[in-house]
């Protein structure tokens, strides 16, 4: 009896833990998406940057006055880039990559009429345009 009493332990012990089954995990179908989108690398920008200057010509809580002041500059100035940048609750709007503070000045000077408010920022920029 001393003998078959844990050899029954066992067995059942045994038996206890080599349970089969299957496990169905019910779960919408949109969380695949989000795993893969979590999932993906992200390479870091290609657009070198380095540190120039840029003007800054307007800033306002409102979207719609930022694209007009935008688009009033954009029809005089084809050739400078512009940057509508959002940090709450402002609207910035920036223009130009000019590499020295002197660059940045002639510019300013002649958006001085239209755009009186406007300031020279020193910031990361893109490499400027070789025209």
């Amino acid at each position: 009896m001393k003998t078959v009493m844990p050899f029954l332990f066992s067995l059942l012990t045994f038996s206890l833990f080599s349970q089969n089954g299957e496990i169905e995990v019910i779960k919408d179908s949109r969380i695949d998406g989000l795993v893969k989108n979590q999932s993906m690398i992200i390479p870091p920008s290609t657009v070198p940057q380095i540190t120039g200057y840029r003007i800054q010509l307007f800033f306002d809580t409102e979207k719609s006055a930022i694209d007009d002041a935008r688009a009033r500059f954009i029809t005089q100035f084809p050739k400078v880039d512009t940057y509508v940048i959002y940090n709450a609750p402002n609207y910035f709007l920036k223009v130009g990559n000019f590499r020295t503070k002197l660059e940045a000045e002639k510019v300013k000077v002649q958006i001085d009429r239209d755009f009186p408010t406007n300031y020279i920022v020193k910031e990361l920029i893109n490499l400027p345009r070789i025209d």
